[in-house]
């Protein structure tokens, strides 16, 4: 079990590749198929053994001590560059995220005819480059898997998308690449600082010694209070267009509607998680008074982010768009969540990731299994599914309503925790408080915000209203009811919005309490 705890995060994060490799020399549209559903399989099960070896009450001192199963050996050495890897109550729900939508957007492609063998390849290599990105705790490390995750997306778009898919693929890549050149600064900036903290001589990328304290004051004399500033905007803005949050969103909607349907289901349940992911493992960590002076900024963002998505959606035809526009407002639930610094709305926030990955890929499959069917998105040439397809409507109210925040569904528990924190961090005793923040603003901010709920409930009800109900139309009545395929990828994300809307602490806040303990400690 020792050498299992110390290589399992290896072993998880290169399966994929080596599954690839198997692709390319697999013989037969069917055998790179299969191939390609095993390797995601025996990922995904290969995740859940970290749940035997996780000591769920590990934590206490700073924040790098609730890491485990850390693996670090030297990679460049010239640069003290290492391979580290571990896991923590922030990174486990997203690998197992990660690796359960994967294995399901896997099952979604098995109708992919064009390039079957390329497809499967670049679709497993962006699956490691996924798992690396929230293992990683060198930070030079964490940025070669960030970019590595790029790439496969950038040709699965490219390739295999619709009609404008080559604008949607420049455009999601130019984006993402600014983002990722102001990381690359900053990244760059802390290794040269970092020469000059004793005993750091010879400067590091460790994000551990970074986060640490002691480092981080002895780096603030060297760097100044404007060098701080700028590398964490840099940071955020790397993070924020990843979320995507407002006015950095408009990559998101093109890139969902020209993906083939299992590309967008990686791409809004995990790979928007990335930026939020960001945000609490490096951008917050790291720069923790930049986070306590300029959580206005990104308390605007995220609110502006909320409402502006929710009307976006409102106003949609296309029902992929719709879906889209949905994922940026939910999103801006999460900056909020950063922004407001309590316990309870950072949990709320890194709980919002993991529903919002559920939901959105079951609402990108849903829109697809129609597709597939009507060969059109149009949410106004819909109509009376509910009585053509009633198995399939079942599945969609489920998901509609957990992504509306019905309670009892997953989408309940992160708004409500995300709202109830920003309500708390006007109180007395608390990080902006303590900080002489305006109680009334920060008020301000969680009423605004609630807007955004019932704009939600809006839309989607009235989508429900185009799409399910109302007379049943000639052309649809002969549309066949979702298959045993399309159920397979279905009943798993109906079954995890429930459980989460259920069962939130034993199913995520168990894992989470202790590393945002932890992260808390560093705001002092």
């Amino acid at each position: 079990m020792g050498f299992l705890n110390h290589w399992l995060l290896t072993i998880l994060i290169f399966l994929p590749t080596s599954g690839a490799v198997l692709v390319v020399a697999a013989q037969g549209r069917a055998a790179v198929r299969w191939t390609a559903l095993v390797t995601t399989l025996v990922t995904f099960l290969a995740s859940l053994l970290l749940l035997v070896g996780f000591d769920w009450n590990q934590g206490g001192g700073a924040y790098g001590s609730t890491m485990q199963m850390m693996t670090s050996v030297p990679w460049i050495p010239a640069f003290h560059i290492n391979y580290q890897v571990g896991v923590d109550g922030l990174s486990l729900p997203l690998v197992l995220l990660s690796t359960f939508i994967c294995l399901l957007a896997c099952i979604a492609s098995w109708n992919i005819e064009k390039m079957t063998k390329g497809y499967m390849a670049l679709f497993l290599f962006l699956e490691t480059g996924i798992l690396g990105v929230f293992l990683s705790l060198d930070f030079f490390l964490f940025y070669v898997f960030f970019e590595l995750s790029l790439l496969p997306m950038y040709f699965l778009i490219g390739i295999w998308g619709g009609p404008r898919k080559e604008y949607a693929a420049i455009k999601f890549f130019l984006y993402t690449l600014v983002g990722s050149i102001g990381l690359l600064i900053v990244l760059i900036g802390m290794f040269l600082f970092s020469r000059n903290v004793p005993g750091l001589e010879g400067g590091t990328f460790d994000l551990l010694k970074l986060s640490d304290p002691a480092v981080q004051k002895a780096m603030g004399g060297v760097m100044g209070s404007g060098v701080i500033k700028t590398f964490f905007l840099l940071a955020m803005l790397g993070f924020l267009i990843k979320v995507p949050a407002v006015p950095f969103h408009t990559w998101l909607p093109d890139a969902h509607v020209e993906a083939p349907t299992p590309i967008s289901m990686i791409l809004a349940a995990i790979l928007l998680k990335m930026g939020g992911y960001g945000i609490f493992r490096i951008a917050y960590p790291l720069f923790p008074g930049m986070a306590k002076e300029l959580w206005w900024l990104f308390a605007t963002i995220g609110v502006v982010s909320i409402i502006y998505g929710a009307l976006c959606a409102m106003a949609q035809t296309d029902f992929k768009r719709l879906v889209a526009y949905s994922s940026v407002s939910h999103m801006g639930f999460v900056v909020l969540g950063a922004a407001m610094m309590t316990e309870a709305a950072v949990n709320g926030a890194l709980f919002m990731m993991v529903a919002h990955g559920v939901t959105s890929a079951a609402l990108f499959f849903i829109v697809g299994v129609v597709y597939e069917r009507a060969h059109h998105r149009e949410i106004g040439r819909f109509g009376g599914l509910a009585t053509t397809m009633p198995v399939y409507t079942g599945y969609s109210t489920v998901m509609f309503f957990a992504n509306l925040g019905l309670p009892g569904l997953c989408g309940f528990i992160g708004e409500v925790m995300v709202l109830l924190g920003s309500f708390a961090a006007a109180r007395n005793g608390s990080i902006l408080m303590n900080y002489g923040v305006g109680r009334g603003l920060v008020i301000g901010f969680a009423v605004v915000a609630c807007f955004g709920v019932i704009l939600t409930a809006g839309y989607m009800l009235w989508t429900m209203q185009r799409v399910f109900l109302g007379p049943e139309k000639s052309e649809y009545k002969d549309f066949p009811e979702v298959d045993a395929r399309e159920q397979t990828v279905l009943i798993p994300l109906v079954a995890m919005a429930v459980l989460l809307g259920v069962l939130p602490y034993g199913m995520f806040f168990v894992f989470t309490n202790t590393t945002v303990a932890g992260l808390f400690k560093l705001f002092g």
